[in-house]
Formats: structure tokens, sequence, C-alpha cells
């Protein structure tokens, strides 16, 4: 099985998210795809059995510019594709990320329960994304 794991990251927040994910995704024997939104090769990524994307809310709860540009790249290949989101936050309830999920299911992709966590994720948080990533595949 192959798992992308592509993420934006402002603070380092949605990076430790993601680094936590990919030991998961690891872990599971899965060749793993990783990197970051402003360098990932958008074949690769629509090529995989899991797609799981990262970005922290940005401003009025948008995605970050880099993912924004990569998503809309790749949007029109996610049909069938088994996706999951994740990111970081610091105010706000979350809407950056449900309107993704809304984008994700619109482009025909099976969107697994998003992940959110509040600023730096720490001690049970990093667990959450663990368990979060094996549930994803």
């Amino acid at each position: 099985m192959k798992v992308s794991i592509i993420y934006a990251s402002t603070t380092g927040n949605t990076e430790a998210m993601a680094n936590s994910i990919k030991e998961a995704v690891a872990s599971t024997g899965a060749e793993v795809v990783f990197g970051t939104a402003d360098n990932a090769d958008a074949s690769s990524v629509t090529s995989s059995d899991v797609i799981l994307l990262g970005s922290p809310a940005m401003g009025d709860e948008v995605l970050e510019d880099t993912m924004e540009a990569f998503y809309t790249g790749i949007e029109s290949g996610l049909s069938g594709k088994k996706v999951g989101l994740f990111g970081s936050y610091d105010w706000g309830d979350g809407q950056w990320l449900r309107d993704w999920e809304e984008r994700a299911k619109a482009a025909g992709a099976t969107v697994t329960e998003s992940l959110m966590v509040h600023l730096t994720p720490e001690g049970d948080d990093i667990s959450k994304c663990q368990e979060w990533a094996k549930k994803a595949l």
C-alpha cells in the first residue's frame, strides 16, 4: 500500500502532526511518500492508495497558501481515492477543515474523519495523530 502524507506548516505545529502520522503509517509497513505541499509531486500523490493532507488554519480559517495551490492542482484526481485531512489551529472552530472535507467529497474522494489539534501537538495529541493515521488507512 502506498500512502502519501503531504502537509504545509507555518509554525511547526502541523509539521509535528505530519511527523507523528508518518511514524504511525511507516510502522504498518506501508510505502510512504512524505513531503511539503510546495515540493510534492502531484502525480506521485494521486497514484497513492491513501492520501493524507495537512494544513494549518490561516487567516479567516482557510488553507495555507502552498497547500491551497497544491490541493487545487490535485483536486480533479481525487475521485475514488481515500483521503484524510488534518491540521492545527489557534482560534476558531475548525471551519477550514470542514470546508476542505466538503471540497474533497465534491471531488469524489472518500474522506475519513478529519483530525484537528489546537496549537502544538503534545502528549495525548501525538497519540491521537498516530491512532488517526492507522484508522485512515
